[in-house]
């Protein structure tokens, strides 16, 4: 390996980073670190780096010249980027056997050196970027400084390891621990202009993909919505349903629609990510094929089924793909203009256990997808930024801004990330207040103006009138039942989901309970509890044609 010295560098063409689909998502990392009880069992640099080597940055001009903006900074690079005397190795041994290495180093790298930070390595990446879940049966899986049990996520899983870790300041694919460090590397890798004007900030919350995840709106939503409308500078947040707008503005995704059953909401975004799945398999090959024919590599076993169906399928009617992507791109400009921010969930679930089986990983896959699709297929840029935790595991909120907002967006996340953290912080502190238990007449009363609400298609004064009866007396299955009724037709799949928990931990033999249950959860891409849900309800009514029809439908989709 190469000692301090500084190498020669050059300017080769700029690598892309595409780390499962997710082009042009800026991540921001921000972790703390856990006692852990062995650290006997954790790997030296958390696993995170496949070799280690130190760039020294350029020199810092005399005065009067201003320090560079990254001096004093470390940083690392994905294992799919090139530096000069080192073989790229795109997280694969058989690659790295058969590739040369690399004649210059990439202009990426270059930029961040000019600019006074230092690269100290490459980091473990899913083989070839073909995974979510950073694990690499290869060069092994780098390990979560927060849960040493659970998953790192990935693609670039040693990127993301060694900055939670505090091994770097900073890695590419553009992970950093504080919104300033991320702005100054934007600053640097996209020469923005500083002196850009300040905009008010449009603020658009995606409800429908906030159904996806577990996490509970006074954690995320009503967080963001009490920082902002303190601060100067942000309108008052509109609230959207995105999957009725892209099924409006992207016409030709209607061919891609799966067999769900609410058409207009979340299954739009499951058909963008499958569209997003398709692309980067027919790219994939199109780039790679020859190589995969001659070498044969081996394959870890979770990348093996991607890796595979890209180099032996060809996909039908290739150019609609791309118009799909070229009309979204289109929509989410439309949408967010130049002074708009989407926010949305980052990720629906908390993050995996190692070695997870297959099938709870393939849901886990399609509710990520769904999301990560969003800024994937639009070109926008995103930043995700950490929002506490629930049930002890971390949660984070993104933003996205359009295609080329991207000082724009980097300038809203360091305005607002200190209020955002001090408002998590006291959250975290004061759980919401219990419901009271009240008149059984009233609540009764209350319950029969929802379902007359409910009849005559008025779907939040029903659900008004039903959360006014559980209010006053919350030990009625039904009124939990009947909400969850009203929720499921307005597409709030989540709180349809925990209204019909509630009235089946009242009612076990709850029929309606669990078809709602599991057509709430079908809805949020939950095929096998969806399943189950829908086979207690044949237990309980063997003839019950919902029921039937519905299980032989997620029967199909699982298989």
């Amino acid at each position: 390996m190469p000692s301090s010295s500084k190498l020669n560098v050059s300017n080769p063409k700029v690598w892309i980073l595409i780390g499962v689909g997710v082009a042009g998502i800026i991540v921001l990392a921000e972790t703390r670190r856990r006692r852990l009880k062995s650290r006997n069992a954790i790997k030296e640099d958390f696993g995170s780096f496949v070799e280690r080597f130190e760039l020294s940055p350029f020199p810092q001009p005399p005065p009067p010249a201003a320090r560079l903006p990254l001096s004093g900074l470390t940083f690392a690079i994905k294992d799919i980027i090139d530096v000069k005397g080192f073989v790229t190795g795109f997280g694969s041994v058989d690659w790295k056997k058969t590739h040369e290495v690399a004649a210059k180093t990439a202009v990426v790298v270059t930029a961040l050196l000019q600019s006074g930070a230092t690269c100290v390595g490459k980091t473990i990446m899913d083989e070839f970027g073909f995974g979510i879940t950073g694990e690499n049966s290869h060069y092994g899986t780098p390990t979560n400084p927060n849960l040493p049990s659970h998953i790192p996520g990935g693609s670039s899983s040693g990127s993301a390891v060694a900055v939670a870790a505090k091994l770097v300041d900073f890695a590419i694919g553009w992970f950093a621990r504080d919104p300033s460090t991320l702005r100054h590397v934007g600053h640097v890798l996209l020469q923005l202009n500083p002196l850009e004007t300040r905009k008010t900030r449009r603020l658009l919350i995606a409800d429908d993909l906030f159904q996806l995840s577990k996490v509970p709106k006074w954690k995320t939503i009503d967080v963001f919505k009490r920082v902002t409308g303190k601060l100067s500078g942000y309108q008052t947040a509109n609230h959207i349903k995105f999957g009725q707008y892209i099924s409006s503005n992207v016409p030709s995704l209607k061919g891609f629609h799966e067999e769900l059953k609410n058409q207009t909401l979340i299954s739009n975004v499951k058909a963008l990510a499958s569209v997003m799945s398709i692309l980067q398999r027919y790219e994939f090959r199109t780039n790679h094929e020859e190589w995969f024919v001659s070498v044969k590599p081996r394959l870890g076993p979770r990348v093996s089924d991607g890796v595979l169906a890209a180099i032996n399928t060809t996909p039908e009617n290739i150019k609609i793909l791309y118009k799909i992507r070229s009309e979204m791109r289109t929509a989410l400009q439309a949408l967010l203009k130049d002074d708009g921010i989407l926010v949305i969930p980052t990720v629906a679930d908390p993050p995996l256990k190692l070695n997870i089986k297959k099938g709870a990983f393939s849901e886990f896959l399609d509710r990520t997808f769904a999301l990560s699709s969003i800024a994937s297929m639009s070109g926008c840029c995103q930043v995700s930024v950490p929002f506490g935790e629930h049930d002890d595991y971390p949660v984070s909120v993104s933003f996205i801004a359009s295609h080329g907002a991207d000082k724009f967006l980097l300038d809203t996340i360091v305005d607002m990330y200190s209020s955002l953290q001090d408002e998590v912080s006291t959250v975290s502190n004061s759980p919401p207040l219990p419901d009271i238990n009240g008149n059984m007449e009233t609540s009764e009363l209350l319950k029969e103006k929802g379902n007359a609400a409910y009849k005559g298609k008025q779907w939040n004064k029903a659900v008004s009138y039903y959360t006014e009866a559980i209010g006053l007396n919350d030990k009625i299955a039904t009124y939990y039942c009947n909400r969850a009724a009203a929720f499921l037709e307005l597409g709030c799949f989540q709180q349809a989901e925990e209204d019909c928990t509630s009235a089946i931990s009242l009612d076990k033999k709850n029929v309606k309970a669990y078809l709602r249950r599991g057509t709430a959860r079908e809805s949020l891409l939950c095929y096998k509890e969806a399943l189950l849900d829908f086979k207690h309800a044949l237990v309980l009514e063997p003839q019950n044609k919902a029921a039937n029809l519905a299980e032989k439908r997620l029967r199909k989709l699982i298989s």
